[in-house]
């Protein structure tokens, strides 16, 4: 079936699924009108001034950048508050002490030595030159210079400096503001890499647009990427320049004319990416420097792809699918991504109004169609990817193993229909095939002879011979096959041009897509479509020829999905520029072989709330171990030999009730699990998970225990 998921077959006049956004390229028909935003602009840019020039500092994966303040690699060893005040004020009494002792000559005069070396002898009477006046004055002097000697040893020896700053310093400064970045030079509000380009023209209407405040964060982002790709030669200057100058911050609209989504429920920052989904907790077992920062995901986090396991209502669907699918869709709208998000219908994945293509499998009204076939023509590429949705759950999870033979029964089959008809075979004709039925063969075999196709009927004989031999997995696939031939899905997958089918191929475009399942009444064959889309995606993502769009999908509830050939596509993900977010209620939802390589072959893991302690077993094992300091603490009996010994003692047992000890204090190296498979199943509270990341770069962070209620 020839389809790039933009064809009207039933001739409507439906938008199409939306091309890249881009100043020299303009729709194929006109776009929708854009829709009122979600919050109006305010009276002058103020805000999204503030919001654009907030400092966005360097940081360590994961790390939320806007307003972040670095903090050290390693927590500073602060001393206690009645340690720190005791001391404070032994420190004071001592210099007190010191300098009373000096003016009431308890300790001599010698203190006055350097004096008399230093000044002259006609500054000490009362007859100088100074007179009595200027005498008094340089007398006092010398003692106020011996006080001030006396007082700053005293509050280095008591840490004054760290009683003010903690105690004074903290109470009364006031917030501040986050620094705005003024110098005209670094401005980013007044887009001076255009100017120096050459287009001050456009540079000044969208420095005007954003302080009259009729920019918003997604047009900035837009235009950025409509930039580069003025930058690397694939539009024009002029062009760019023309649109920015006629539409101002509306130029390079995505295609379905929106500017924004319809609501937003997560915080998100366009500037570095990234949506923000909780915050680091304050605890000793997180590193210093992510303590109390925000925790936040960006494409160059998922990039490498992230699992997410955690019992149901511990947060998968509503703290993590659904904010990186509203960041994502904000990206396909600023052009640098393509989403598709994948779960049960009605499982609060976003409104329809935030998707430009909107699949629902089983409900009759839905205005799109799944393409069974992907979009290919080749009869093997699509065998191949059916075959994964049929039966890859079936296939040996153990190294080595594969699932060929499945491939090769469809390709005997796919092939000769497609010669004969033009199209592959839907659903009901391809279950008669795998069936036997002898109408269909026939009526192929005969197709074929007229056209000549030799090669084709032997593949098609060769399918004839092995029906019905041990071993022959037809049967299966045609079990497999009569899942989704029933009546619900009778007006889907069709083939023959009377649906309007959606295919992955059009992940070239920032189009934003949402597939909703029939979970309910068929679990097993929503498993099957959710096994056939992750195969897809990962087959349409390996050719496409513009891998400068992020592409990732988004399937909630990955049961049943993990199939060997499906960890082995999401390996090869991340030199594609893509990723894909798992979800699941349990790792027992995956086979036992393949839970290390799912791990692994995932940069970003999440263990959230609830987990069980088989489960917090394999992610303790995939993150390791770390050296850690260990304390040993023994107390042993002093023995007295003295008579006197004896009798304190005997006081100090009368007195405090226990014999008196000694404390000895071993210090050791040990390596320890990061996090042990009773910590993650008892000891991460409910809102909260432990995640580690990896970025695309290759750097890491630890596992994190994250709130994601902040």
């Amino acid at each position: 079936m020839d389809s790039d998921g933009t064809q009207d077959a039933r001739g409507t006049h439906a938008s199409p699924v939306p091309r890249p956004a881009g100043p020299p390229e303009m729709p194929a028909v006109p776009p929708r009108p854009p829709r009122a935003p979600a919050t109006p602009p305010l009276p002058d840019g103020s805000a999204f001034l503030t919001w654009l020039r907030a400092p966005r500092p360097d940081a360590a994966p994961g790390v939320w950048r806007f307003g972040h303040r670095p903090r050290p690699a390693e927590e500073p060893e602060e001393i206690p508050t009645r340690q720190l005040l005791s001391g404070a004020l032994i420190a004071f009494l001592v210099g007190w002490l010191i300098w009373s002792l000096l003016q009431n000559g308890y300790v001599g005069t010698w203190w006055w030595v350097p004096f008399d070396l230093i000044v002259p002898d006609a500054w000490r009477g009362g007859d100088s030159d100074l007179g009595e006046t200027g005498t008094f004055i340089v007398y006092q002097g010398y003692e106020l210079l011996v006080a001030l000697v006396i007082m700053v040893g005293a509050a280095r020896l008591g840490r004054w400096g760290e009683v003010w700053r903690r105690f004074v310093t903290l109470r009364f400064r006031r917030p501040e503001a986050q620094e705005a970045r003024t110098a005209p030079e670094d401005d980013p509000a007044q887009w001076n890499e255009l100017r120096a380009a050459g287009a001050p023209d456009a540079a000044e209407r969208l420095a005007t647009e954003a302080r009259s405040g009729l920019m918003r964060d997604v047009d900035h982002a837009r235009i950025l990427r409509a930039w580069q790709g003025v930058r690397t030669g694939r539009h024009s200057l002029a062009t760019f320049s023309g649109a920015v100058l006629k539409d101002g911050a509306a130029a390079c609209l995505h295609p379905s004319g929106e500017r924004d989504l319809p609501a937003r429920l997560a915080r998100h920052d366009l500037v570095t990416g990234q949506v923000r989904l909780g915050t680091t907790v304050d605890d000793a077992r997180n590193p210093y420097a992510y303590r109390g920062t925000g925790l936040a995901l960006g494409p160059d986090l998922l990039g490498t792809s992230l699992v997410a396991v955690g019992p149901a209502g511990s947060g998968k669907t509503g703290t993590v699918v659904r904010p990186l699918a509203e960041s994502l869709c904000l990206h396909a709208l600023a052009g640098r991504a393509a989403v598709v998000v994948v779960g049960a219908a009605g499982a609060g994945l976003g409104p329809a109004d935030a998707y430009d293509v909107v699949v629902r499998i089983g409900n009759q009204e839905s205005e799109y169609d799944l393409d069974l076939y992907g979009g290919t023509t080749d009869p093997d590429e699509a065998a191949a990817v059916l075959a994964e949705a049929l039966v890859g759950d079936l296939a040996d999870p153990h190294p080595g193993s594969d699932s060929r033979r499945s491939t090769t029964v469809l390709a005997q089959l796919l092939g000769p229909f497609r010669a004969v008809h033009g199209r592959f075979p839907s659903v009901p004709e391809l279950r008669q095939l795998l069936d036997g039925a002898p109408g269909p063969f026939a009526a192929l075999r005969q197709g074929l002879q007229e056209a000549g196709q030799e090669s084709l009927l032997r593949e098609l004989d060769a399918r004839e011979r092995q029906m019905g031999q041990p071993g022959d997995v037809g049967g299966v696939l045609g079990d497999r096959v009569a899942l989704l031939d029933r009546p619900a899905f009778a007006g889907f997958f069709d083939t023959s041009g009377q649906s309007r089918p959606f295919t992955l191929k059009a992940l070239d475009h920032p189009v934003r897509v949402r597939i909703d399942l029939p979970q309910r009444g068929h679990a097993d064959a929503s498993k099957m479509l959710a096994r056939l889309v992750l195969a897809q995606f990962t087959a349409s993502v390996a050719v496409r020829e513009d891998r400068s769009l992020f592409a990732c999908l988004l399937l909630d509830d990955a049961t049943g999905v993990v199939t060997p050939e499906a960890v082995r596509g999401i390996q090869r993900l991340r030199s594609g520029n893509a990723g894909v977010v798992l979800t699941l209620r349990t790792l027992d939802d995956v086979a036992r072989p393949l839970r290390g390589p799912l791990l692994g072959a995932t940069g970003c893991r999440m263990a959230l709330s609830g987990l069980t302690p088989w489960d917090g077993q394999d992610f303790a094992e995939v993150w390791g171990k770390e050296w850690t300091e260990a304390r040993d603490v023994t107390d042993r009996q002093i023995i007295a030999e003295t008579p006197a010994g004896k009798a304190v003692h005997m006081l100090r047992r009368v007195i405090t009730g226990k014999a008196p000890t000694a404390r000895a204090v071993t210090v050791r190296q040990v390596e320890r699990e990061r996090w042990s498979a009773s910590e993650l199943a008892h000891a991460v509270p409910a809102g909260h998970a432990v995640l580690s990341l990896t970025d695309v770069k290759g750097e890491h962070a630890p596992p994190l225990l994250v709130d994601l209620r902040g």
